[in-house]
């Protein structure tokens, strides 16, 4: 017996307005951001270290703000050290702790960029939803954050 609970024709075409939707606002901000030499992975990590206590954080944390995988993260970051936006600096308290701390450098980049990709997140999810449907969206995704993995 197949006990699939399949979509209705109604979920099915929000599930895939979702997926496009979605895909097209990562693609929009990620254009948006190379002006900078910058992806949103990158920027995202960018902001998470500005947002840290002395603009740092162990790389295990700063994976889990930033939803990358640890691997992914390590390359991520790897580009923005090499770039001089970042530092890996090892935990004095922990041999085997690494932490990730924004340079000045990387601080300056985020100050340039900032205005320029809010402008761009306004464009393409803010403005053009009514703001009961943002509030609405903003709980949708609340809803999705909370389900367990």
């Amino acid at each position: 017996m197949d006990n699939t609970n399949w979509l209705s024709g109604e979920q099915q075409q929000v599930w895939r307005k979702y997926l496009r939707a979605t895909a097209r606002v990562s693609q929009f901000l990620d254009a948006d951001l190379r002006r900078f030499g910058l992806n949103l992975a990158e920027y995202e990590i960018l902001v998470s270290l500005s947002e840290a206590d002395g603009r740092r954080m162990r790389m295990s944390e700063l994976a889990d703000a930033v939803h990358q995988s640890r691997s992914r993260l390590t390359h991520t970051v790897s580009r923005l050290e090499r770039d001089g936006h970042v530092l890996r600096v090892t935990c004095a308290s922990d041999g085997r702790g690494v932490w990730a701390e924004l340079t000045d450098k990387g601080f300056d980049l985020l100050v340039e960029s900032a205005p320029r990709h809010v402008a761009a997140v306004r464009k393409i999810l803010v403005d053009p939803v009514a703001p009961e449907d943002l509030e609405a969206v903003g709980r949708a995704m609340e809803a999705v954050l909370s389900v367990a993995d």
